[in-house]
């Protein structure tokens, strides 16, 4: 499984707002505070969430021919899955569609390596 994230707001500084003091008596002014340090906050947030990508995710119990596997580029660096079909794999190499052999795949960002 691949997940990347990205953000224009990185994770972390997404913390809590420290709320103004609440005054004894009722004051509108205070109450627009709260509301502006809130909406401020929680549109941050929005905004991070809105930024979440995840790429396409492999079942690791999926069992795909080379001809059907989702693209490497896509599937992200370092996703794993396994072809029914690759022909005379050799560790590390571009898997070839084609022949019998079954084997475990990783993408190196760009294609499918048999390992």
């Amino acid at each position: 499984m691949t997940l990347s994230v990205t953000s224009e707001y990185p994770l972390n500084q997404a913390a809590a707002p420290n709320l103004p003091l609440a005054p004894t008596a009722y004051e509108p002014r205070y109450q627009d505070q709260v509301n502006n340090v809130l909406r401020l906050y929680f549109n941050r947030i929005d905004s991070i969430l809105a930024q979440l990508v995840t790429s396409t995710v492999l079942s690791p119990l999926t069992n795909y021919t080379v001809a059907t596997l989702p693209s490497a580029v896509t599937s992200g660096l370092g996703a794993r899955s396994f072809v029914t079909d690759a022909l005379l794999p050799t560790f590390g190499s571009t898997v070839a569609g084609g022949g019998a052999v079954a084997v475990p795949v990783y993408s190196d960002g760009t294609n499918w390596k048999v390992g």
